[in-house]
């Protein structure tokens, strides 16, 4: 599958080739001409909003869909490597649904996750949603500056914090999660690599979605609430559904089923304490994944080597050899997710 792109962002990877990456994000001034324009767009036309060469995300993704990230990439079947937000590239997917009826009933790429706005790159607004479920964000104006600072911050991955965003299309009212990501340029994620969650995310999210899973959605989840004893052990112990017990504390993380842990490290191997709390992100990818909804494994298929079988979609890699493995709802549920 081809995906498309605008001659000028085409033109304007070569422009950028001399510029240092690290320049772009540092709140300094010495990289506006990579973004903006002093007067007129390529060729005289006039400028998009902000004297932007382009379309804000299309020009975010100059940069971060093949480098820097690889955020998007170029095929829903062959993904760039997982450096922990989930990737867009699903969004250009024709169908997800590996349920047993997913060959005659498909679900589109626009049920992968958040429907970034950048025609350039063949992304389109979500067709399901007029706004963030849960909440007020409008899904037109959504993009790669809805939460990242394109200005730059010291807060995670750039996140922005309490205020209005995105020039007043929303106020948060909860602050940028407290976090460390691993390196956009180096190893993919692992059980030794990941992203370390530490506070906040749970709220962060709720700045568009609101407490969606304890008010709006059709599955009532605890978020940012402490795992409790059952799941705490259960976590550690499970090691697949081959050897349900087996895990110990040392070695127990899933970088697939992460949880929220103040003293959290991107390369910890431990499992989850009595401190440890489930958020948003211990099921959902923050980009796009290759599973409705953006979840981190394929809810609806029953063993996960089903994964992409009905659908044709990329089959998202199980952690575990067994080809017997459930879902990982079992990570924290005893016997599976709850009723």
């Amino acid at each position: 599958m081809n995906r498309p792109r605008s001659l000028e962002a085409a033109a304007f990877v070569l422009v950028l080739v001399a510029v240092p990456a690290s320049a772009f994000h540092d709140g300094g001034v010495a990289a506006c001409s990579g973004c903006h324009l002093m007067h007129q767009g390529p060729s005289g036309s006039p400028a998009v909003a902000d004297l932007l060469i382009e379309n804000p995300s299309d020009l975010c993704l100059t940069c971060h869909a093949d480098s820097q990230g690889e955020v998007l990439g170029v095929d829903p079947l062959l993904p760039p490597p997982e450096r922990g937000g989930g990737n867009f590239v699903f969004l250009l997917e024709d169908n997800l649904n590996d349920a047993p009826d997913g060959a005659t009933n498909p679900i589109p790429g626009d049920v992968a996750g958040h429907n970034v706005v950048a025609p350039g790159n063949g992304l389109v607004a979500d067709s399901r949603n007029t706004v963030a479920p849960g909440g007020t964000f409008p899904a037109a104006e959504l993009g790669c500056t809805s939460c990242h600072d394109p200005h730059g911050s010291s807060e995670f991955r750039m996140l922005y914090g309490a205020g209005t965003v995105q020039g007043g299309t929303a106020t948060f009212i909860y602050p940028a999660p407290r976090a460390d990501g691993i390196d956009l340029q180096g190893p993919p994620e692992s059980v030794s690599n990941h992203t370390a969650y530490r506070a906040g995310m749970s709220d962060w999210c709720a700045n568009c979605h609101g407490l969606f899973h304890d008010e709006f959605g059709a599955l009532e989840h605890p978020i940012e609430e402490e795992l409790g004893n059952d799941e705490v052990d259960q976590y550690n112990l499970y090691n697949g559904d081959a050897d349900p017990t087996g895990g110990s504390f040392a070695t127990a993380y899933l970088a697939d089923v992460p949880f929220e842990e103040a003293n959290a490290s991107t390369s910890s191997t431990t499992g989850a304490t009595p401190d440890s709390l489930v958020m948003c992100l211990t099921c959902h990818r923050a980009h796009a994944s290759s599973a409705p909804f953006g979840t981190r494994w394929d809810t609806n298929v029953s063993t996960l080597v089903e994964d992409g079988l009905a659908s044709g979609s990329y089959a998202i890699p199980s952690p575990y050899a067994d080809p017997g493995q459930g879902t990982l709802c079992t990570k924290c549920h005893l016997g599976g997710p709850p009723d």
